[in-house]
């Protein structure tokens, strides 16, 4: 990314650091800027030839470059680069361990992949599906009804939602699914199509994903574990229920003459199918009397031969799938009953998430197509937390900050508490480790902030903000400048101590005081609290959208404690005024 230049403001901040390490002289020698890496950016492994490959990239006056040596103008540009940004370049590619089963991830998911509105009146269009697929996502939700002239149709059942061609949807898949992330797509389908349509389902899956569908188990495979994404690269996995096995036998024969249970498609709990909630809720006549039972949906067999690695099973406890679950048998849960599970059985749900998939999606009542904060169910290491891609705001602006990490490939290996070991974790257990780590950040200014359409003066002020467990969850607010969104200047210290920094998320958020009690959003940013680096860093601001708004950015001071650094060399930091900015 080409930054602009420097504001005035952010250039003299600049200027200080510089002529503080440059000791009067025209220009800073290797060797102090080796000092500066060391002590300001907390880069420990820089050697004289880091220093020196910064000259030679950033410096472009000859006579500086001979001497080994950076001015003022190449050390800005230096620290206007992206190797000066909050977030960890090295992020930007693949770099976690990618053999892991797929319970060992987070994966970036879709609820409603095929709406752009709300749930209730909103458009179906392949374009939500393109949208989501580029962002990173890698399970897609289908919503499947029987259409005229025996053509499978794809919108939110019960609904005035406008309807699409599942030919159409599994084209655009298939066109758009590797074309930012290589790793496996999972097409989670709510089924309600008949027999007849579900064959019809089957044989365009096969037509049109060819060699990219995933149509029998890996012969490399251990039994009892998931592939990993390696294994499944360039696959697209189809997530459904699934026709149980008919044992040959006089006895087994007996007991299947009800073929009830291995035929049908139970959908999802009655109380969290979707389609369900939404039928009761806005079209049922409210009376008494006995309660109509649902027809059931018939699997065919052609569809359910496709389904391999992700059987769509009922929850119905942790014991039940610990004895009965098989590894590769997936639940899904509406966030009402998850958000029970992992405020009561925490440890439970962590345990669970480390043998098997869980997927959980929206409430059925969020008609305007709302989401919940995903951070609580990432907390119990839930794989699939499906949120609506189109509604914007907090809960994407954390799914977009969590799954930037890792290449933006849509899979960001689970931290080390949430993975099997002898150690048990719950999220909600205040005390998680003997050290817990401090985080000092020093907001100190802004540059360029968009301003509002009406073109009135902006009052900026910083919210920083860490999602995490519970306990670690904390927001804190700089002060307001007045109108001043070119170059405002803040100053502002907090310090966070955070007890598993490894599940946090940071968000800064940049906000408009337009009254005693009121503000409005300007911009945010949000990454990992593992992906930020030390030192003075510049943070990109984003619209509600996702969108860049470069150049508005932040420049702030980072310090943590997380794997270097004395307690008094923290009270140092804390108390820093070295440079007076």
């Amino acid at each position: 990314m080409k930054r602009s230049k420097a504001p005035t403001t952010r250039r003299a901040e600049i200027q200080q650091l510089y002529q503080s390490y440059s000791a009067g002289m025209t220009s800073l020698p290797a060797s102090a800027l080796l000092k500066f890496l060391h002590k300001e950016q907390m880069e420990l492994t820089a050697d004289e030839d880091t220093a020196e490959s910064l000259i030679d990239r950033y410096e472009i006056e000859e006579t500086a470059r001979e001497n080994r040596s950076m001015t003022f103008e190449g050390f800005l540009r230096y620290m206007e680069s992206k190797v000066c940004c909050v977030f960890n370049q090295a992020h930007t590619s693949v770099y976690q361990d990618m053999d892991q089963p797929l319970t060992s991830y987070f994966i970036s998911s879709s609820h409603n992949t095929y709406l752009t509105g709300d749930q209730l009146i909103g458009k179906s269009h392949l374009d939500a599906y393109v949208w989501a697929l580029r962002k990173g996502c890698r399970c897609l939700e289908i919503d499947t009804w029987d259409g005229p002239d025996m053509e499978p149709i794809v919108y939110h059942g019960y609904t005035l939602t406008t309807k699409i061609l599942f030919k159409d949807v599994i084209t655009t898949v298939a066109q758009h699914a590797f074309e930012v992330s290589p790793y496996p797509v999972i097409l989670s389908l709510e089924n309600h199509c008949s027999q007849q349509q579900q064959e019809v389902m089957a044989q365009y899956l096969v037509s049109i994903l060819g060699d990219m569908l995933l149509t029998a188990p890996l012969d490399h495979l251990a039994g009892g574990e998931l592939p990993s994404p390696n294994d499944l690269k360039c696959k697209i996995l189809i997530k459904n229920k699934k026709k149980k096995p008919r044992i040959k036998t006089e006895q087994a024969t007996e007991e299947s003459a009800d073929e009830g249970e291995e035929d049908y498609d139970d959908l999802e709990d009655e109380e969290d199918d979707e389609d369900h909630q939404t039928k009761t809720k806005f079209w049922s006549p409210r009376k008494a009397g006995p309660k109509k039972e649902e027809k059931k949906v018939v699997i065919a067999e052609a569809l359910s031969d496709l389904v391999i690695y992700t059987r769509s099973v009922k929850f119905i406890g942790f014991s039940h799938s610990r004895d009965h679950q098989s590894h590769f048998e997936n639940t899904s849960m509406a966030e009402k009953k998850a958000r029970k599970l992992a405020s009561g059985s925490g440890l439970n749900f962590v345990q669970h998430n480390q043998r098997f998939l869980t997927r959980i999606y929206p409430a059925g009542s969020r008609m305007s197509s709302s989401n919940y904060n995903p951070q609580e169910f990432w907390n119990v290491g839930s794989q699939l937390v499906a949120l609506n891609f189109q509604s914007l705001g907090l809960p994407m602006d954390l799914n977009d900050g969590r799954f930037q990490d890792n290449g933006g490939c849509g899979y960001v290996l689970k931290p080390a508490v949430l993975l099997p070991s002898d150690r048990s974790f719950d999220p909600i257990c205040s005390r998680h480790r003997l050290k817990p780590t401090h985080l000092l950040l020093k907001v100190i200014s802004g540059s360029n902030l968009p301003v509002s359409r009406s073109n009135k003066g902006l009052d900026p002020f910083v919210r920083v903000e860490i999602h995490g467990i519970p306990s670690d969850s904390r927001k804190k607010n700089t002060q307001t400048v007045k109108n001043n969104s070119l170059s405002p200047h803040w100053d502002s210290d907090m310090n966070f101590i955070i007890s598993v920094p490894e599940l946090c998320l940071i968000r800064f958020c940049v906000r408009d005081q337009t009254g005693l009690l009121s503000s409005e959003f300007v911009g945010q940013y949000t990454l990992p609290f593992t992906s930020m680096m030390k030192g003075y860093r510049w943070v990109p601001l984003r619209s509600r959208d996702g969108c860049s708004l470069d150049p508005a950015s932040l420049f702030i001071f980072v310090w943590n404690s997380l794997h270097t650094y004395s307690s008094c060399r923290f009270s140092m930091y804390k108390n820093m005024r070295r440079c007076d900015i």
